[in-house]
């Protein structure tokens, strides 16, 4: 499944992967595939992170991830706002300062589901801490400076040819496989001819940074809030919405501002202090502009060819999906890569990434970002304190519980996907919409358990496939017989035998097989297995082309 050598030349750069674009979601593909083993060339056209404090929620699952790239510990030293402080948010109506606001985004209620807790720090501060990790990695080379200037691709692999961004130099790198995630304007995604379907929202937006040690002052009354949601009528359901980089002094804000606007002819410290409800000192760093719209690629691979990150889906910045959608993306593919590369899985393996990644964020885009646009302009459109204030208020405290409501129903699964072994013969679709429950659902992400070693089942899992067998009365046979077909597959096993303990009680299952990124492969409840049901299985879950 390599890439078959391009001709002898001191210019080649011969690899098994190339990766263009560095960000987030370049590193963790990277560091995902460096720690499998797999060779991956990144260019990344920026020598340093840029000082842009964009994609700063990072929800549990995302730091699972970390963990697991052995990155978790750095990037919470990293982080930019003090750890006794809070990272939650609260929304408000008309200013923030205003008498009406609730908790929004609270995270923290769903933590008992994942292995790790949630985090919150600048894009760049991530950056650096994932550009370390990928340091230590001897089978990942970096190359900063540099982006793609032209990628091709034939039955046997792909060539990119790498332009210097200084002195334009050019080098040219094959692989089996390139990936992009090079942004939303991704030259990968444009030079092998993957298309976008575009949802304009015909808003024109701006992105400040400022230093204002007045508004952290102002904002004491919300102890624990690092980042804040402004609705106000005239804005139709768009947000003004503001969060912290550091603790005091470092801010950012997004809002929508009137076409045209310049950084010269608009009145930001105004528009701030409309924003907050207060005059304040303040002082600009940034000032940059953006459209509002949504973008979802059609496909997410060509041939040989992949994309990820805003490269595959881009949205505004609202309730930090995007960076944890791309780490998603990142996590999802590395594996199916590696598995390919090392010959244990096959084309359905690699095709699966589309089928789970894409509905996943296309449901992220219709029933949680637009959804939340739609709904909160239909809210102000409706209700107004100053018409009716009973009737604002009783639909304001029925927001408030709603908000709760929302942080639990996305969860993200492949319940759907054709490398899960569900049982069902119509499952419920790849999707954002679900609920966090402790029972091992197939597709679903594996809840976190303590075993009867003291350790949680996530400290044990494999780097391949894991077996949890669960309970007493399972035959060493079974186990046996499902070893020897995965060995036979080359499919990596890990077995946990486990008699019981109260919480993998809540799996509420014999059988649990869970793949490489931790959501669950196939699930079942009777103590005997059959020769012939551990090769079903193994056929899906594997994507081989038997």
């Amino acid at each position: 499944m390599r890439a078959a050598d391009a001709p002898d030349s001191d210019d080649v750069i011969q690899t098994d992967v190339v990766i263009v674009g560095g960000g987030p979601v370049g590193m963790g593909l990277a560091i995902e595939l460096g720690q499998r083993g797999v060779r991956c060339v990144v260019a990344e056209r920026y020598i340093q992170p840029q000082p842009i404090p964009k994609g700063q929620n990072l929800t549990q699952r995302t730091m699972e991830h970390f963990h697991f790239w052995g990155a978790e510990k750095a990037l919470r030293a990293a982080r930019t706002i003090p750890p006794e402080y809070g990272i939650g948010g609260l929304t408000a109506y008309g200013t923030l300062l205003g008498p009406y606001f609730y908790d929004w985004l609270q995270r923290d209620l769903v933590k008992a589901y994942y292995f790790a807790k949630n985090e919150r720090l600048p894009q760049y501060a991530t950056e650096a801490v994932m550009r370390q990790r990928v340091s230590e990695l001897p089978a990942v080379e970096t190359l900063y400076g540099w982006s793609a200037a032209s990628v091709a691709q034939d039955a046997q692999g792909v060539t990119v040819t790498l332009s210097e961004r200084n002195d334009g130099a050019q080098r040219t790198v094959r692989a089996a496989y390139v990936v992009g995630c090079d942004g939303s304007r991704s030259v990968v995604r444009e030079q092998v001819g993957l298309t976008q379907t575009l949802s304009d929202h015909d808003r024109m937006m701006v992105l400040l940074v400022f230093r204002s040690r007045a508004l952290h002052d102002l904002l004491a009354r919300y102890p624990g809030k690092s980042y804040y949601n402004v609705l106000h009528p005239e804005l139709e359901g768009y947000w003004k919405f503001l969060g912290r980089v550091d603790l005091g002094n470092t801010w950012f804000m997004h809002a929508p501002v009137p076409v045209g606007t310049t950084a010269d002819n608009y009145d930001f410290k105004g528009f701030l202090h409309d924003a907050v409800g207060a005059t304040f000192e303040v002082e600009f760093d940034h000032i940059g502009f953006w459209d509002l719209r949504f973008a979802v690629a059609d496909s997410y691979q060509k041939g040989r060819a992949f994309i990820a990150g805003d490269a595959a889906h881009s949205h505004p910045p609202y309730g930090g999906y995007g960076v944890n959608s791309g780490l998603e993306d990142a996590r999802n593919l590395g594996w199916k890569i590696a598995a390919t590369l090392q010959g244990w899985g096959g084309e359905r393996l690699l095709a699966s990434y589309d089928a789970e990644r894409r509905p996943v964020f296309r449901s992220t885009v219709d029933d949680f970002i637009a959804k939340s646009i739609e709904n909160d302009k239909q809210f102000l459109a409706a209700c107004d304190p100053a018409v009716d204030k009973e009737k604002f208020e009783s639909a304001w405290e029925q927001r408030a519980k709603g908000a709760i409501g929302e942080v639990n129903a996305f969860e993200p699964h492949y319940a759907g996907s054709p490398i899960v072994s569900s049982g069902h013969a119509s499952p419920q679709p790849c999707s954002s919409v679900g609920s966090h429950q402790f029972d091992a659902r197939a597709g679903h992400h594996l809840a976190p358990a303590l075993l009867s070693s003291g350790k949680n089942v996530f400290e044990s899992l494999g780097a391949g496939y894991t077996l949890l067998a669960l309970g007493e009365g399972l035959l060493e046979a079974d186990i046996s017989r499902f070893e020897a077909a995965a060995n036979k597959r080359g499919l990596p096993l890990t077995i946990i035998r486990e008699a019981g303990t109260e919480e993998t009680q809540r799996y509420q299952a014999r059988w649990v097989l869970v793949r490489p990124d931790h959501f669950v492969a196939w699930v079942a409840h009777d103590a005997v297995l059959s020769a012939a049901v551990v090769e079903e299985v193994l056929a899906v879950v594997s994507g081989a082309n038997d």
